[in-house]
């Protein structure tokens, strides 16, 4: 796992722009803690940061290979290739030599040996980039589901690009600017493929490939979900589940370093360690190390909600004990979460879900201490269907994301010219009816499968990215690299077609997955509710973002002012703190501020 940023231009010397590619890799030193190289060209600059998975002594990048008679090639790459060790035979058997145990120089040498279609064949987490001087073309490319990031911007005549915003930002042709169509991505909650909510940044989307050259950038989609039949009975779809599971894990473990699980006690993390346990079991290795945390306090001040009906730990502590592995728990208290609000934002570049990821920042700060490689439970919801809106009709009939609620919250605390100008229930309607033109379809599905199928399109590509991409950010800011087997592609694909009465046998919710591990995890965890991510409840969180805010009123400076309706924001700042619900007052507070300290660190301009 590491960081890279690049520049390639035709029309001038990048030789002596070296610095600026020096200066844009270095923001990305958290990402790679280990090493950092830098490689140039006359048309193309490269810069990478390392955090050391496989063959440490091995791998360094930017790596190269000159092939006979022609100028060598560059890459970059961050993420890992889980089945490198299958295409390095297969490569080997065509005439490839290899200078390191690396997965690194494996995916080079797919390139070599087949081209931009390489990224058909890789199995892994991934975002790279290769210069290829006798093409004189620059190839970039990204992971299926998205689990990796890269961000470019392009320009007459050249591109620049990156793992996060702030290494782009780094670049003088690139200004913090951000004009209604991104401000609307983060009050709606959603990734619009491509959207990176700069202007004139781009994400590539998910299962993409670019290609550019002095014609200018050409993306191409390699990998999207296909719909067909689903022929499998019962136990073979179990089974199938179970099988690709298992594989997945396997595979993710393969590390030079220490690796380790984060176990919430939930369904989807208990399964994970689960696996991992028993995996390292048969190779002889000691009891994985499982992670989970609390807020200090939670055993006062927890209210269960609908979203978050009970606490996390009794099940951690009891899958922990059950699978046998070594447990810590972490504890986060309140001030900690406080004083992460402003790193958060410099991790993601973006705000939003202030007291979420700041405890999932200083979880894996915490995990960081101990393992650098952790497998997650992350995205067994969007697979499986685990979320509310799946199963209640109230959610799944209603036109729209079912998730963008918080934006009604919103609207009214911010200055209503601005409103005006945003338009964000119409911005909400357009992009909704957009993605249901992409929902790949089955002929002849009876309209509440239709509807289902929808659901499941609209959540692994609009929400399940803003997930990845938090994940992303709050672990690799630490130098810790998280891996997600449920984003197998292999799994993804077969599931995607598994009818919901299956995806729900017996009864329950994600049912095939529970069914799949019913022999791994005690009774409490595999019949558990579906608990979503802990937040903060203590009302010190509350107070403590409320003071934030009010210094942000009380600051005629404050970059938020000319943004909000300071009489709506006052009476808001003046409502009582909830005992629960979905949307508190607490968490508009808390975004107003998280917004502030953005737009301040930053420098950006809305336009």
């Amino acid at each position: 796992m590491c960081g890279f940023a690049g520049w390639v231009d035709w029309a001038r010397d990048l030789r002596d722009q070296r610095h600026i590619v020096e200066e844009m890799t270095e923001t990305l030193t958290p990402r790679g803690p280990d090493a950092g190289g830098v490689w140039s060209s006359a048309t193309a600059v490269f810069g990478h940061r390392r955090l050391a998975i496989i063959d440490i002594d091995g791998g360094a990048q930017p790596m190269t290979f000159a092939r006979a008679g022609v100028a060598e090639c560059a890459m970059v790459f961050a993420g890992e290739i889980y089945n490198f060790t299958e295409l390095r035979d297969e490569l080997r058997r065509r005439g490839h030599q290899f200078r390191t145990r690396s997965d690194t120089e494996v995916l080079l040498h797919c390139y070599l040996e087949w081209g931009a279609e390489c990224v058909t064949r890789l199995n892994g987490m991934f975002a790279f980039a290769i210069w290829d001087p006798d093409r004189e073309t620059l190839l970039l490319a990204r992971d299926r589901l998205g689990v990796k990031p890269l961000l470019y911007h392009a320009y007459d005549g050249g591109v620049i690009f990156g793992s996060e915003h702030k290494a782009l930002l780094a670049h003088p042709l690139v200004r913090p600017e951000v004009d209604i169509e991104g401000f609307n991505e983060l009050l709606c909650v959603i990734q619009t493929p491509g959207n990176a909510v700069f202007r004139n940044i781009a994400s590539l989307p998910p299962g993409h490939i670019a290609l550019v050259d002095r014609d200018g950038v050409r993306q191409r989609r390699y990998w999207g979900l296909t719909s067909r039949p689903h022929t499998d009975g019962p136990a073979e779809t179990v089974a199938t589940v179970r099988d690709l599971l298992a594989d997945t894990v396997k595979r993710q473990l393969v590390a030079d370093v220490s690796v380790g699980t984060l176990l919430s006690g939930g369904l989807d993390s208990s399964a994970v360690t689960a696996l991992s346990a028993r995996t390292l079991a048969g190779d002889g290795a000691p009891p994985v190390h499982s992670f989970a945390f609390d807020f200090v306090g939670n055993d006062v001040h927890f209210q269960p909600s609908v979203a978050r009906p009970e606490l996390d730990t009794p099940f951690a502590r009891a899958a922990a004990a059950h699978i046998g592995t070594a447990h810590t728990e972490v504890m986060l208290d309140t001030p900690a979460v406080l004083d992460a609000l402003p790193e958060v934002v410099r991790a993601r570049d973006l705000p939003g879900f202030p007291d979420l990821v700041a405890a999932q920042y200083l979880l894996f700060r915490e995990v960081r201490s101990a393992v650098t490689v952790a497998l997650s439970g992350e995205s067994a919801d969007e697979v499986f269907g685990g979320y509310p809106w799946f199963h209640r009709p109230e959610l799944r009939n209603t036109p729209g994301f079912p998730w963008a609620v918080a934006i009604d919250s919103y609207l009214p605390v911010l200055d209503r010219d601005l409103v005006a100008r945003l338009r964000s229930h119409e911005y909400l309607a357009d992009r909704y009816a957009q993605a249901l033109t992409e929902v790949p379809r089955l002929p002849g599905e009876a309209p509440e499968a239709a509807r289902t199928r929808e659901l499941f399109y609209l959540t692994m590509t609009r929400w399940l990215p803003i997930l990845l991409d938090s994940k992303d950010r709050t672990s690799m800011r630490n130098g810790l690299e998280a891996r997600v087997p449920f984003c197998d592609h292999r799994l993804v694909e077969y599931v995607w077609n598994v009818p919901w009465e299956l995806k729900t046998m017996d009864g329950r919710n994600k049912g095939l997955l529970r069914a799949a591990v019913a022999d791994l995890l005690p009774a409490a965890v595999l019949d558990r509710r579906k608990t979503s991510f802990p937040i903060a409840q203590n009302p010190e969180f509350d107070s403590g973002v409320r003071t934030l805010l009010r210094d942000e009123l009380a600051d005629p400076n404050s970059p938020l002012i000319p943004i909000i309706d300071v009489t709506a924001v006052r009476k808001l700042l003046d409502t009582d703190l909830e005992s629960g619900g979905f949307w508190r007052s607490t968490d508009t507070v808390a975004w107003l501020a998280h917004i502030a300290c953005w737009l301040r660190t930053y420098r950006v301009e809305l336009v």
